[in-house]
């Protein structure tokens, strides 16, 4: 099969389907990531208990369960399959080794089925038949008066939670509320179904009073939150004309055979923004080749803060021939050549313009000075500069 694209539409699908699932089996799961995080592996389930149903007595293997299930990568479904034999879900056809037939739990079965109709509507189906089989108890002569109040109880801890999450809706997000819109279908008429279950409850055993009355104080929260959350929901569905707040099929009735001017006034008082002018790609290019591009503003260099003499005057010319001649006689004196670690003084500044002479004389060649460097190299921590590698200046023969 070929993997659809993941859409807005279908992401938030899927996350509406396993925040279903989180909340069924938060009080069941060990720890958060107890439940699954892939819709895709319910339908691995969901998949496998349809091919059980049709196999019936024959059961499955587990190649049977692959092929089933071929849609599906092949290590998502070992690892689902491992987690369903593990709880149960999934189990060997009878209890001895090298069984190779497996068979579906009903109850596991059962539960998919019923969390389908929580995720349909929001539990109003599961309210109906809870109301309807209490009421089927409390009539019942075997029933007992603890029997009763408890079957009381649970349900006004039912209403209660249920007023608060709706009431919860009702101050947040219209978004949120439209989300949850199903919780708000036919809430009058669980009401009701629950005001009678409470009278029956208290006319059969007058010692429920108590009991009763809370039951009775969570129904009406229940009913009165759920008027303010539908109340608020209206007024948002006249303002915006929210098409998703009534079922598909009577918008395509609508549309289907309504006049024009019914189907013009669904929009009336919209303002759309007029389309954008089309521009032809390769001019749009050209345009973009063509535009000035602005030079880049290269950053100044960071300057020294300490004042600057400028260029000393001794530099400012070139150094002529009889200067250095004159240096190179200084130095020599009547020897032939001199080891400059003799000659050079103890001044690093001054060392340096001396050294730069010498290149120079060395680069003439109608001077009768060269200058010899050698791989000696002599290193004194304690002088200025603390290494000096050895040369000679000599005259040339």
């Amino acid at each position: 099969m070929p993997e659809e694209l993941l859409t807005l539409d279908s992401a938030l699908s899927d996350e509406a389907v396993l925040s279903t699932y989180r909340r069924m089996f938060a009080a069941l799961a060990r720890d958060s990531g107890a439940v699954v995080d892939d819709p895709a592996l319910v339908d691995i389930a969901e998949t496998l208990f349809a091919a059980f149903a049709e196999a019936g007595e024959e059961w499955l293997t587990h190649e049977q369960m692959r092929h089933v299930c071929r849609a599906y990568p092949a290590e998502q479904f070992e690892n689902r399959l491992r987690v369903l034999r593990g709880l149960g879900a999934v189990r060997e056809v009878f209890p001895k080794p090298n069984q190779l037939r497996y068979r579906a739990s009903f109850t596991s079965v059962v539960g998919l089925m019923f969390i389908r109709r929580m995720m349909d509507d929001g539990g109003q189906s599961e309210m109906h038949r809870l109301l309807a089989l209490e009421d089927l108890n409390v009539a019942d002569p075997r029933t007992t008066m603890e029997e009763a109040r408890q079957s009381a109880v649970n349900l006004t801890r039912a209403f209660r939670l249920w007023a608060l999450e709706l009431i919860t809706l009702t101050g947040g997000t219209i978004e949120e509320l439209r989300e949850q819109a199903p919780k708000l279908w036919g809430t009058e008429e669980i009401a009701q179904r629950a005001q009678r279950l409470h009278g029956t409850i208290l006319t059969r055993w007058p010692a429920l009073d108590r009991t009763c009355t809370d039951l009775r104080a969570a129904i009406y929260a229940y009913s009165d939150a759920s008027r303010r959350a539908a109340g608020r929901l209206a007024d948002s569905a006249g303002t915006t004309r929210n098409l998703t707040l009534l079922p598909t099929e009577t918008w395509r009735t609508f549309a289907q055979t309504a006049s024009r001017a019914d189907l013009a006034g669904v929009l009336d008082g919209f303002v759309f923004d007029a389309p954008a002018p089309w521009h032809d790609p390769a001019a749009i290019a050209r345009a973009v080749d063509e535009s000035p591009r602005p030079a880049p503003a290269h950053p100044t260099p960071p300057r020294s803060t300490l004042p600057d003499p400028g260029p000393s005057s001794e530099l400012a010319e070139p150094p002529g021939a009889e200067r250095l001649a004159a240096v190179a006689e200084s130095l020599l004196g009547d020897a032939s050549r001199v080891d400059l670690a003799d000659v050079a003084g103890g001044d690093w500044a001054s060392v340096r313009r001396l050294l730069a002479d010498l290149v120079s004389i060395d680069l003439r060649p109608e001077l009768p000075y060269r200058l010899v460097w050698t791989d000696t190299l002599t290193i004194d921590a304690g002088r200025e500069p603390a290494w000096l590698t050895h040369a000679f200046l000599e005259r040339a023969s």
